[in-house]
């Protein structure tokens, strides 16, 4: 398969990796040095690009690839306000676009138990949700995409909960899900979802232990996504990972 990389960090180098290793072509790698690149005939041949920048850069980015008839795996955060644009667009045939808050093979997994667990709540009134998200001082929004993602994933299901908030030290009402952030050294991404009571705590926790999880989830579903069209979510690939019968 072939392979565009728009971002050229930390993770696209990872992505780059991984690539390389699992048997695919990176055909071009675009950073903010050389956009020009995606005018040319390399990037018009990616099979994908997978685009890992700036949310001030994304919508453009990804435009860029419906122009050029090359489906994009996103993974920036920061600006969903752009994506019913992008959904629109991916329904009326005009592009081809996975972009989901986070990649990670062990946090989908992470979140399917996220949401089992506050449907659960809901017969148990007497525990209250909160949640913590960690990470690198490197990262510009708060709270993390991830975050934002397990938030809406608790609030579909709960009878109780009806939106999510930053504390900003100020008590919150009891229908919102606080959200409280931390920026520190260069911590990949740790989350945590508590459900408290008078009696006891429950605590599900996810802590990356570096970017592979993240890259590794992109090229995957940069695997997955390439002979599809329209918007889609990453709950669908891991829904047919899922449900595919194990042999023993």
């Amino acid at each position: 398969m072939k392979i565009a990389l728009i971002g050229y960090g930390k993770m696209g180098r990872m992505i780059e990796k991984i690539a390389l290793d699992r048997g695919h072509d990176i055909v071009a790698v675009i950073d903010h040095d050389n956009r020009e690149l995606m005018d040319g005939e390399a990037f018009g041949s990616a099979d994908v690009a997978i685009e890992f920048t700036r949310p001030d850069a994304a919508r453009e980015n990804v435009l860029r690839c419906f122009e050029r008839g090359v489906p994009v795996v996103c993974g920036t955060t920061g600006w969903n306000a752009g994506l019913p644009e992008m959904e629109r667009l991916c329904e009326d045939g005009k592009g081809t676009l996975m972009q989901a808050s986070n990649f990670s093979v062990g946090v989908n997994i992470f979140m399917a138990l996220n949401r089992y667990a506050a449907e659960i709540m809901n017969a148990f009134p007497q525990y209250h949700a909160s949640m913590e998200e960690v990470h690198h001082i490197h990262k510009l929004d708060h709270p993390s995409g991830t975050a934002v993602t397990l938030a809406e994933n608790i609030i579909g299901v709960s009878d109780r909960l009806g939106s999510w908030a930053e504390p900003e030290g100020e008590s919150l009402a009891e229908n919102v899900l606080p959200i409280s952030h931390e920026r520190r050294g260069e911590v990949p991404g740790i989350h945590s979802v508590t459900w408290d009571s008078a009696q006891d705590s429950i605590t599900l926790t996810h802590s990356a232990k570096g970017r592979e999880g993240f890259a590794l989830g992109a090229v995957l579903a940069a695997e997955w996504l390439a002979d599809k069209q329209g918007f889609r979510k990453i709950d669908e690939m891991y829904d047919q990972i899922i449900s595919k019968p194990t042999s023993r």
